[in-house]
């Protein structure tokens, strides 16, 4: 029995890697969409595609994930990072599918001191996080068998901070970057990996899943240029020089606690994942 899965958001960083990964499994046969396809803020037209398709799981990959836009596009940001998955759910549930949805670091307040497990308080300090907190809150409302998986620095085939060093040091032999935020850059194709161990399980509910461990943003660009053979200097400065509109959580690392306790599965060392990445590119 091949096993139909609808992924949104399948032109994003990690619904390619999805895509990458399940390339070879003849097990599954995948239904993708992006915004184009489905606008999962609508209830009907998610209603309508669920019913046809009768999927084995959906994953939710789409996402308003502009941080900065969020502030102004509260409307929009509620409708696709709250709305869509509450829509999903609600047909997930009815067609007896599984839903795979994916969050963020940015619920927490960023105000921790050790890495923030599963069971912590949330406590958003922007839109963009306010949204993604009331998206999970649908989810854990609606989808009767839901899995949310929190990641955070996410990194892939599309646009992306590491992309956009690049770019820079191409131009500039000297680059400021924020040195007093914290977290786990973390690998679309090892997130796609925590994915493809946990959607076969009954093991739902919340986990967290980042690469193991962490750095500031000024360290992962002097990372990025000494294993692109750059010799672009990084200059670290404060949040508050930078100056973007959103907060930004200055520490948001996470442990995968519940990964680690209900399966075997372990994610790469960033170090190792983001020199897998740049050798791909």
């Amino acid at each position: 029995m091949i096993k139909k899965v609808i992924v949104t958001g399948c032109n994003g960083q990690l619904g390619r890697a999805v895509n990458e990964l399940y390339a070879g499994d003849t097990s599954y046969r995948f239904v993708n969409t992006d915004v184009a396809e489905l606008d999962i803020t609508n209830i009907d037209a998610v209603m309508a595609l669920v019913r046809e398709v009768k999927p084995y799981a959906i994953i939710n990959c789409a996402a308003h994930t502009n941080v900065d836009a969020c502030e102004t596009q509260m409307d929009l940001a509620y409708k696709i990072n709250a709305i869509g998955p509450r829509n999903l759910s609600i047909a997930a549930t009815e067609t007896g599918a599984k839903l795979m949805h994916i969050s963020t670091d940015y619920v927490f307040d960023g105000k921790g001191t050790r890495p923030y497990l599963e069971f912590d308080k949330t406590d958003p300090q922007s839109m963009y996080g306010a949204t993604k907190l009331a998206g999970e809150n649908f989810v854990k409302e609606f989808a009767d068998k839901h899995f949310i998986v929190r990641t955070a620095w996410l990194y892939g085939d599309g646009k992306n901070f590491v992309k956009t060093m690049l770019k820079l040091s191409e131009t500039h032999e000297k680059i400021r970057v924020v040195n007093d935020q914290f977290g786990s850059p973390t690998s679309a194709k090892e997130l796609a990996k925590a994915i493809r161990v946990l959607l076969p399980t009954d093991n739902y509910g919340l986990f967290h899943g980042t690469c193991e461990g962490d750095c500031c943003w000024a360290d992962f660009s002097r990372e990025i240029f000494r294993l692109a053979g750059k010799d672009t200097v990084v200059e670290g400065i404060t949040s508050e020089e930078y100056g973007a509109p959103a907060n930004r959580p200055k520490y948001s690392i996470l442990e995968n606690y519940m990964l680690k306790l209900t399966t075997d599965f372990m994610f790469a060392d960033w170090h190792d994942a983001i020199a897998e990445y740049m050798k791909s590119i």
